[in-house]
């Protein structure tokens, strides 16, 4: 099988759907992997660690599009994308289709075979390919929260530890575990 991976064109999204190391896992069970030329610079995965592991660089998304049978992506194509899309192809990535019915109507059309990771579920019903983005999420949460008590920023000026003289954040989390 052919696999593909491409560098993500969705504003601010900065993963990449195969890593160097899933490239060589990938090569290592006999398949023919293609990297698109820089796919994960932007996360530090250069096109040398690519090739080291096997894989093909390929100049541009179009021509990886059109030769993989597999299309390993992190996030819902986009509406540039959408002519890509073919039939006789699996394409893997995060589909919230819900929010997307044109790109479901795209999807059906072109007769492609979609997997989104949120729905990959264990015999358990666990989803552990939405668990780690899920872990992620939880542990940005604070993060961001700091960031908006700040001043300067839209916050009051709290420091979420506090300071000597100056009592820490308080916080609440909505949702469950």
């Amino acid at each position: 099988m052919i696999i593909g991976t491409v560098r993500e064109i969705k504003p601010d999204e900065y993963r990449v759907g195969l890593t160097p190391e899933g490239a060589h896992a990938l090569v290592d069970a006999g398949h023919r992997v293609l990297a698109e030329t820089q796919a994960g610079a932007v996360v530090g995965f250069s096109d040398d660690a690519y090739a080291a592991a096997g894989a093909t660089i390929v100049e541009n998304a179009w021509e990886v599009w059109a030769r993989v049978d597999l299309l390993v992506k992190v996030k819902e194509p986009l509406p540039p994308e959408y002519p890509l899309i073919r039939d006789n192809q699996t394409l893997f990535t995060y589909l919230h289709l819900a929010a997307l019915p044109d790109l479901t109507r795209v999807l059906i059309a072109s007769k492609v075979t979609a997997i989104a990771y949120e729905t990959v579920q264990l015999p358990d019903g666990s989803l552990p390919l939405l668990i780690p983005m899920s872990q992620i999420a939880g542990r940005m949460a604070t993060e961001i929260g700091a960031q908006w008590l700040r001043k300067p920023g839209p916050g009051r000026g709290k420091l979420l530890s506090g300071l000597p003289g100056s009592p820490p954040a308080h916080v609440v989390i909505f949702g469950y575990p």
